[in-house]
């Protein structure tokens, strides 16, 4: 099942603000967008949530002309591992 994903300035989230069932954060500088964290639900995991965040985050930086700096280790591994992100990821 597709979840609405949520922006406000500085993460992105699925669920209530609140009490997301996930969230990425990060912070935007320079054309730069560092991921610092991914947090998932453990009631949540294994349903890909994470992995639809890092997308909609590589989506959102192409859009801006932005790279990727995935300093959450979770967000590195997906972005290493998935070579059409590798296009904006900052090596």
């Amino acid at each position: 099942m597709e979840q609405k994903i949520q922006e406000k300035k500085g993460k992105f989230y699925i669920g209530e603000e609140n009490e997301p069932k996930a969230q990425l954060l990060f912070e935007e500088q320079n054309g730069v967008m560092t991921i610092t964290s991914t947090e998932v639900d453990p009631s949540e995991r294994k349903q890909g949530l994470g992995k639809d965040l890092i997308d909609y985050a590589v989506n959102h930086a192409r859009k801006h002309k932005e790279k990727i700096d995935p300093v959450c280790s979770f967000a590195h591994d997906v972005i290493k591992n998935t070579p059409e992100y590798h296009v904006v990821w900052m090596k």
